[in-house]
């Protein structure tokens, strides 16, 4: 995707998020306390991403999902801010979603994972809305 594109069909703070690997603060996304049925998709490019029977509530400060849909994210070991941990990023146009954990805190499921998101890195489609 052409980055001048991106800077003027994405906000800011998705672009920065979603392109140059940041992170918004926590407990400021518009998803974090989100419960609606649906399907949560990359902002970029509007792949599905995320089921909302997946996600919880982990007290983190950003969304919080146990599971993403099969083949949507790829996750990506390396160290980054002095820590080693795995980036999440959408299959199809390789924007940063956030990071992947292991240790499922207050996750509902036996996953063992919490894919920890940037709200601004998503967009909800709506049960009947899903497109």
């Amino acid at each position: 995707m052409d980055p001048d594109d991106l800077k003027a069909r994405l906000d800011p703070e998705t672009y920065r998020v979603t392109q140059q690997k940041s992170t918004e603060p926590p407990f400021s996304g518009k998803y974090v306390d989100h419960g609606e049925p649906g399907r949560y998709a990359c902002a970029v490019c509007e792949a599905p991403l995320f089921a909302s029977d997946a996600k919880f509530h982990s007290g983190t400060g950003w969304p919080s999902f146990d599971q993403a849909i099969p083949g949507s994210v790829h996750e990506v070991s390396g160290s980054s801010h002095g820590m080693e941990r795995t980036e999440a990023t959408c299959a199809k146009c390789g924007a940063h979603l956030g990071h992947v954990f292991e240790d499922a805190v207050g996750t509902p499921h036996e996953t063992g994972k919490r894919f920890c998101v940037n709200s601004c890195a998503l967009d909800f489609k709506g049960e009947g809305n899903e497109g």
